[in-house]
């Protein structure tokens, strides 16, 4: 199983990271994706990545963090890192008031841009989607892009059965959280059922919404990608260990070969 999106810089895994990679394994997780929030972050995930054989990472601005110093030059080295396997996590956030929209539109636009010249220039990622109560403000902007629609994953996916729908339309994947395990998300597996087999994922977003039965758990780790999995199996009625080998394909198809079978233990 692959944890598809969680943040190992963050400081609760300073010094902790070959445990946390040791007990994902021990779980049956063989390998994990570090998502980078900024562009400082994208040089310390890749700079981590490169110390285990068995996680990788990203470049990208989150939209919470917009605010922050940026270096388009510094994002652009990150992404050509070996261990990097996607731009990201970019997009939009309506449920905060700040950084200001009108921030995080710029910062998503100009984003958005390089990329879309990077991948004209042979540097050519899919990208991790951050969306929250946004659906119908981001949706056309990343169609306006003119980056292929296939090379979206929608993380994290929050919203209901029509917010799937139009993602789905539009060409992406989505991803699940513990969030599909709590009692006040029905909406969620609602539309879990409907997202077809070959365009979804699983994740922990650690070190955040740890899922049940560890729910509580601080930091939440790419351990407990299992419990999201096997929500997941509930929720559309699927055997799980066929639904875990699908899951495992998705992100190898999305994220490229090299997450499919890395090195099994650490140096």
């Amino acid at each position: 199983m692959i944890d598809t999106h969680c943040h190992l810089t963050f400081p609760e895994f300073d010094g902790r990271v070959v445990q946390v990679m040791a007990d994902a394994a021990l779980a049956g997780v063989h390998a994990a994706i570090t998502i980078a929030t900024t562009t400082a972050d994208a040089i310390r995930a890749t700079e981590l990545a490169a110390l285990h054989p068995r996680l990788f990472a990203t470049a990208g601005i989150h939209p919470l963090y917009s605010d922050r110093p940026l270096d388009w030059e510094e994002l652009r080295r990150a992404g050509q890192h070996p261990k990097c396997l996607a731009w990201g996590e970019l997009g939009l956030d309506n449920h905060y008031d700040t950084p200001p929209s009108a921030m995080q539109r710029e910062v998503l636009d100009t984003q958005l841009a390089h990329i879309a010249r990077w991948t004209s220039e042979g540097l050519a990622k899919p990208i991790v989607v951050h969306c929250r109560k946004a659906f119908a403000d981001l949706l056309p902007l990343l169609a306006a892009s003119g980056l292929p629609r296939d090379r979206f994953v929608f993380h994290c996916f929050t919203g209901d059965s029509n917010d799937a729908r139009a993602v789905l339309n539009f060409g992406a994947y989505i991803s699940f959280t513990g969030v599909l395990t709590f009692p006040g998300a029905p909406e969620v597996r609602s539309a879990a059922k409907l997202v077809p087999a070959d365009r979804m994922m699983v994740e922990t977003d650690s070190p955040f919404l740890a899922p049940q039965p560890v729910r509580g758990v601080w930091p939440n780790e790419p351990k407990h990608v299992v419990h999201v999995a096997a929500a997941l199996a509930v929720a559309r009625g699927e055997d799980p260990i066929a639904l875990n080998e699908q899951l495992d394909e998705n992100a190898a198809r999305f994220f490229g070969d090299a997450i499919r079978r890395p090195r099994m233990v650490d140096p």
